[in-house]
């Protein structure tokens, strides 16, 4: 058989086994989520900006804030519930990262924390990441003490 008309056969068969797509809904939900996740995280700006902190510290403890909330909402099975309506509006925000992060630890921890949910956040999220965050921490401490 010629490879152009597999190809095409195959092709007719994906578009027929395929839903349609709701391309414009996926949008229009996507925004709408990605909005909210950012209307929180300015609500929590507000929330921690009235403490009289200086504008970077504020920001910093928002983005803090928000990682936090993104990782336990992945932890409790929520934020792949969000996740099924907002589409891309979960990725984009910071929370997504969170998520990124924790949810393939989450598939492993039946593995023990050190060899399942240690080693998967190392393998799928990568080294960097979590040595940054981890890093980021200790020196948040480090500093916090000292000054």
């Amino acid at each position: 058989m010629d490879v152009k008309k597999r190809e095409k056969q195959y092709s007719e068969l994906v578009d027929q086994k395929s839903p349609p797509s709701e391309l414009f809904k996926d949008m229009c939900l996507s925004f709408v989520i990605g909005g909210l996740i950012c209307v929180v995280g300015q609500l929590i700006n507000n929330l921690i900006s009235s403490f009289d902190l200086k504008k970077e510290d504020a920001s910093s403890l928002t983005s803090a804030s928000l990682i936090l909330i993104g990782a336990l909402l992945t932890g409790i099975g929520v934020y792949d519930n969000i996740a099924r309506y907002g589409k891309a509006g979960t990725l984009v925000p910071i929370t997504g990262f969170a998520n990124s992060i924790v949810s393939p630890a989450m598939e492993y921890k039946t593995e023990g924390y050190v060899l399942g949910v240690g080693a998967k956040m190392f393998i799928i999220a990568g080294p960097v990441l979590v040595y940054g965050i981890t890093a980021s921490a200790v020196y948040g401490v480090i500093y916090y003490f000292l000054k």
